[in-house]
């Protein structure tokens, strides 16, 4: 369910803070947060942000395709880890040795 269009986006106000508090040479320079469900706003584009997973930070370079999206979509709380088994493994393997020769 979507937030009520009267009330706005959900952005946080501490972003905003430190984004005015960044000069323009320290643009590149990657805003730490926690705030995974702030939307990205016209204001935040050229801006890097270290959204936290959870974990760890992932940098996430703001384009104007992402305008409308959150910040938590771009940094993936679950890390994908190959399907298969032994028999994938021993597949792979065999691989590896035909590259080798």
């Amino acid at each position: 369910m979507s937030r009520s269009s009267k009330k706005g986006p959900y952005i946080d106000q501490k972003l905003f803070k430190k984004m005015a508090g960044l000069k323009a040479d320290e643009k590149n320079v990657a805003i730490k947060t926690w705030s995974r469900d702030s939307e990205i706003s016209p204001e935040m584009v050229g801006f890097s942000f270290g959204v936290h997973n959870g974990k760890e930070f992932i940098t996430v370079r703001v384009s104007e395709e992402m305008i409308g999206h959150r910040l938590g979509e771009f940094s993936p709380t679950r890390k994908f880890v190959r399907h298969g088994g032994k028999i994938q493994k021993e597949l792979e393997k065999k691989a590896e040795e035909t590259q080798k020769k």
